[in-house]
């Protein structure tokens, strides 16, 4: 079945594992029904609009909240709480966005499009823009030079970091050099708040080869950001999609300014900001987890190939949430890189209609997810030469271990 983590699995194993030979795109496609590549508007919209309801309950709630004349001790906690499933459904939100940047939301591309423009602008996120890069990371994906994200530290590049003796806010920032538990854990807060602005900023964690011209090695940080329509990580002819990205974010930024004068600075930044940061963070957590696995190998340029590149993503869980409020994207990843077109609730069928062919190529690991994002976090710190040409490893530093 894969190399499957059993401490805490879900599902029992359907059979012995077979080791098998890297299958290829058309062999797997004909495994898989052919209903799994439908994708039906409706049924899309449906989710949409479930999502859609529970955002305005809670934002209603939050208004209530907010007149509500208690003790701090009260509206902290009961603001925590807010915030924290209001962000949920903010990633859940995001993640039909996804589906539209993919185009498995509909068979109308038109339609795609303004539906993930308009429902990642509302989450403040440059909708085309990220489509773009985010293609980009599919095409590549685990590439040493041209993935788009989380791309690795080699060994030496690892060992040159340690040899120049990073100060503390280094460490902080660059979790691969924090070498104690608290700095690790610091280090995993700093990378969960900052993470997807530094990645839409600054285009962090992308492969040195992975701008349209240019080597991120040599070009100015500041030319690789997502809201820039000439910054280097993208086409002339996908600049204008740039700038209307950058329209969707002004309109929400100004409707959350009429709000600030209605309810305060401090009210929309709980109403909003918190929930922001929530899903900000989930995110980065499950792209972090999708790619980061002591199984999952990267390739180099020589011996990258596109299916090597999807086997190496891992599939996960998170229980009821990732089920039903996250779209099942952390349950069925690897089949999600194959064929990024299947809707997501035709995930669960395919990933179970290619897993025989996968054999022990398919990496799942049902744990406790967020466990998971500390081990991963506090032991992948580097990649180094496998047993095969061409595949480098995650490996532990010693004193990690």
């Amino acid at each position: 079945m894969g190399v499957t983590i059993t401490a805490t699995q879900v599902r029992a194993p359907t059979g012995p594992v077979v080791v098998s030979a890297v299958p290829d795109v058309k062999t797997l496609r004909d495994a898989i029904p052919s209903k799994c590549f439908e994708r039906s508007l409706v049924r899309s919209l449906s989710y949409v609009a479930r999502d859609l309801v529970f955002l305005s309950l809670l934002f209603t709630s939050a208004v209530y909240l907010a007149k509500l004349d208690a003790p701090w001790t009260v509206t902290a906690p009961l603001w925590l709480l807010y915030s924290f499933v209001q962000g949920l459904f903010f990633t859940g939100l995001w993640i039909l966005a996804h589906e539209c940047g993919h185009d498995s939301f509909s068979p109308y591309l038109n339609v795609n499009a303004t539906m993930g423009w308009f429902l990642h602008s509302i989450l403040l996120v440059p909708f085309f823009s990220w489509k773009f890069s985010h293609a980009r990371h599919h095409r590549y994906h685990n590439h040493m030079e041209k993935d788009t994200v989380f791309v690795p530290n080699t060994k030496a590049e690892f060992e040159a970091k340690e040899a120049k003796g990073l100060g503390l806010f280094a460490k902080l920032v660059d979790h691969t050099a924090a070498d104690t538990p608290i700095l690790n854990l610091g280090s995993l807060v700093v990378h969960q708040v900052f993470g997807w602005p530094m990645y839409m900023f600054l285009n962090a964690g992308a492969g040195y080869k992975s701008l349209v011209e240019g080597s991120r090695d040599t070009v100015p940080r500041r030319k690789q950001s997502h809201y820039d329509p000439r910054a280097t990580i993208f086409t002339a002819a996908e600049a204008p999609f740039v700038a209307i990205s950058d329209l969707g974010l002004l309109l929400v930024l100004g409707a959350l300014y009429a709000v600030s004068r209605s309810f305060g600075v401090g009210t929309t930044l709980l109403m909003y900001g918190l929930p922001y940061l929530w899903m900000n963070h989930w995110i980065v957590a499950i792209t972090y987890l999708h790619h980061t696995h002591e199984k999952a190998p990267h390739y180099d340029a020589d011996n990258w190939t596109f299916v090597q590149g999807a086997m190496s993503t891992v599939d996960r869980e998170f229980g009821f949430i990732g089920r039903h409020i996250f779209h099942g994207i952390i349950e069925y990843h690897v089949v999600h890189h194959l064929f990024p077109r299947i809707p997501f609730y035709h995930a669960e069928e395919a990933t179970e209609a290619v897993r025989g062919l996968l054999g022990d190529k398919y990496i799942e690991q049902r744990t406790n997810f967020m466990a998971d994002l500390w081990t991963a976090f506090t032991t992948c710190k580097y990649v180094e030469q496998g047993a095969k040409k061409g595949q480098l490893m995650w490996a532990a530093p010693a004193k990690a271990k």
